[in-house]
């Protein structure tokens, strides 16, 4: 997978003033840092210089009427790339919180578009469940805790060393209730490992359960593309049947196992 911007930096432009959010991507992390600049020429060349010296690729505004027009004529002379971006459909408000939410949407934009590369993700669900999960994935330790946070993990219900059925946790029941849609929806891509591990699943388990599990698998996806900024790749419908013979193998005999067989596994000459 591969990396698609790892300097961005989004500009709110306002009458006097330059709102500035810079996102940097490092050892896998996110790094983000907001200033603001005075609209006159010294600050906006300060504030290229800035966006040089921290080797920022792209740079996107945003901004009502001509007030951009200045700042994209000095920053222009910058060794990278501009992008005006329409601004009529962002509500104007003004104070520096607002610019600088303003400025953090510009460079987020493009983990929407991350997002919706993931089987299922639409370009409404991705935004809602940025909104709710953020896009610093550094607060959960591995995709497992997140799955765990969201409340698609189940409970541990274990007795006398067996493991019995449980419930999903309760987590974070809006967020559930969106990822499960994005499974459903999944489900129904085409030579996907989302519609493959479904069916694998539904015979064993059945269909909420198999579900869910997708649900799990787009949400752990989603988690590795938010902390290394990469593109989600699909593992294909036949990731199953590409692993190792001695796990496939082993899966199949602990199927006959539970059916009440005993098997004893002896090698073909043409597989030795």
């Amino acid at each position: 997978m591969d990396i698609l911007y790892e300097r961005v930096a989004g500009l709110d432009v306002h009458k006097d003033t330059v709102v500035a959010c810079l996102r940097i991507m490092v050892e896998g992390k996110a790094q983000r840092e907001c200033r603001t600049f005075a609209a006159t020429t010294e600050q906006l060349a300060e504030l290229r210089r800035w966006l040089e010296e921290s080797r920022c690729t792209h740079v996107a505004m945003e901004a009502t009427g001509v007030y951009w027009m200045p700042v994209f004529r000095i920053l222009g002379e910058g060794a990278f790339e501009l992008i005006v971006a329409n601004a009529a459909h962002i509500k104007n408000v003004p104070g520096r919180m607002e610019a600088e939410a303003d400025g953090r949407k510009i460079p987020f934009r493009h983990l929407i578009g991350l997002l919706t590369t993931v089987p299922g993700v639409s370009a409404v669900a991705a935004p809602a469940i940025l909104s709710e999960i953020g896009a610093d994935m550094s607060r959960f330790r591995t995709a497992g805790h997140l799955v765990a946070w969201t409340g698609l993990c189940p409970g541990q219900n274990e007795s006398a060393g067996k493991r019995k059925s449980s419930r999903l946790r309760k987590g974070a029941p809006w967020l559930k209730t969106m990822l499960v849609q994005c499974a459903w929806a999944a489900k129904r891509s085409k030579n996907s490992y989302y519609r493959t591990q479904f069916f694998r699943l539904q015979a064993k388990r059945g269909p909420q359960k198999a579900i869910c599990a997708v649900a799990a698998s787009i949400l752990t996806a989603i988690y590795h593309i938010l902390k290394d900024g990469t593109e989600h790749r699909d593992l294909g419908a036949a990731y199953f049947d590409r692993r190792p013979m001695e796990v496939q193998a082993n899966r199949l005999v602990a199927r006959l196992k539970k059916l009440g067989f005993t098997v004893q596994l002896q090698p073909t000459a043409e597989a030795a």
